[in-house]
């Protein structure tokens, strides 16, 4: 018997499996048709190791996946959220050359030039966001923010134009990438601005992944909510952070920073940050990038900012003073950071693709001529150049042309 390995946190609660999950040496551990009701059980049969299913069994699995993705896909009328909920349903699986062969497939990221799937990294850092209470809840955020550390490495303007790019489109996995995005932020400005130490910045990304853990599913409703927050949901905001940090100590977390940065990411106080612990200039850190996110997504009841009025923001404080923590995040992304829009002295509006050698003369690409038309193929701009200069940001929502993500992500 040929086996495939399948990944524990993709196999479905509450529905039948669609195939036997087995041992290594094919030992029948759940039958299909086995219904799991509790996450508990599942984190049990995973204290078996890496779980395995019958190769023939899996790929006609995957051609009836396959079947109902492309019907999905080719219907006009299926929306993009029914797309990624049938996505998110189904389980993911890899050959091995043989039984017991290959380790199992747990939302790694390959180490590969291949264009990352953003709409599955969404769906990942969502299902990780809404289920904190399981047994692998550390394993796969130990995981994504690998991954999110590997691209942000790899290639730090690819990263940021995805995670700006879907934060001011779309409310779609709102927490999840949310979350994501100031993580990036925070992580560049840790590293290359500040130049805190590795463990400071692996213990600033772990808080800013988890800082809104209590509240994920609400923060969700929100962005597509008219009416302002009701006394319930008013509430819960205001005690998201104990509560998150009430779910990590649950799970194990002891790290006193990481706690600490979660517990107080929405009071930290202005000022610099020499002189404060650790937990509260990662606090710091992580509230400035939270409120310049916020303010660049677009929610029902508002629209969003422009990224270089939201980043002015950031900059200054609370009494409108020159924030340290703010002026690391601009030093790190720019003024105008990948994936915004600008518009240019030669009345083009562009996309910007790259940072530049200063905060305010990234590499752009123009979508819009002078005249106002689309461009069949988006044209390079240097606005170091008198001609190119940015004049002024774009919102999103005053964009009329749309450019497909992963064409766009070419250029950066």
């Amino acid at each position: 018997m040929k086996l495939a390995t399948v990944s524990f946190n993709t196999i479905p609660l509450g529905r039948p499996l669609p195939f036997a999950l087995r041992t290594a040496d094919g030992i029948l551990l759940a039958s299909k048709g086995y219904i799991f009701t509790e996450r508990e059980a599942l984190d049990t049969l995973a204290a078996h190791g890496t779980l395995y299913v019958d190769e023939e069994e899996s790929k006609l699995y995957r051609r009836q996946m396959a079947s109902q993705m492309n019907a999905l896909v080719n219907n006009q009328d299926t929306t993009l959220g029914q797309i990624a909920e049938s996505r998110l349903s189904s389980i993911e699986l890899q050959y091995s050359p043989g039984s017991g062969g290959g380790g199992m497939v747990d939302d790694v990221l390959a180490d590969n030039d291949a264009p990352i799937d953003w709409l599955d990294m969404q769906s990942r850092a969502n299902s990780l966001m809404r289920d904190p209470n399981s047994l692998r809840f550390l394993h796969r955020l130990d995981r994504l923010h690998k991954d999110l550390s590997t691209i942000a490495k790899r290639n730090p303007d690819t990263i940021l134009f995805a995670l700006i790019h879907l934060t001011a489109s779309e409310t779609l996995f709102y927490s999840a990438t949310h979350a994501m995005l100031v993580c990036v932020m925070c992580s560049l400005a840790a590293r290359d601005v500040l130049n805190w130490s590795p463990e400071l910045e692996t213990a600033m990304a772990r808080a800013s992944l988890t800082m809104n853990l209590s509240m994920t599913e609400l923060q969700d409703q929100l962005s597509g909510q008219h009416q302002p927050p009701t006394p319930d949901q008013r509430r819960q905001i205001d005690t998201h952070a104990s509560r998150s940090v009430e779910i990590l100590q649950k799970r194990g977390v002891t790290d006193p920073v990481w706690l600490g940065a979660v517990l107080h990411h929405h009071s930290a106080v202005s000022g610099p940050l020499a002189g404060r612990i650790p937990a509260q200039q990662i606090a710091r850190l992580i509230q400035r990038a939270d409120g310049f996110a916020a303010r660049l997504s677009p929610r029902a009841s508002r629209a969003p900012m422009a990224p270089s009025a939201a980043m002015q923001a950031t900059y200054f404080d609370e009494s409108r003073k020159v924030d340290e923590a703010g002026a690391s995040l601009i030093k790190a992304v720019g003024i105008y950071p990948p994936g915004s829009f600008v518009k240019l002295a030669s009345n083009e509006i562009a996309t910007v693709v790259r940072r530049g050698i200063n905060t305010l003369t990234p590499r752009v690409a123009v979508l819009v001529n002078k005249q106002g038309m689309p461009m069949v193929e988006p044209a390079i701009r240097d606005t170091r150049l008198p001609e190119h200069r940015i004049v002024a940001s774009v919102s999103y929502k005053d964009i009329k042309v749309r450019s497909d993500l992963v064409r766009l992500l070419t250029l950066t």
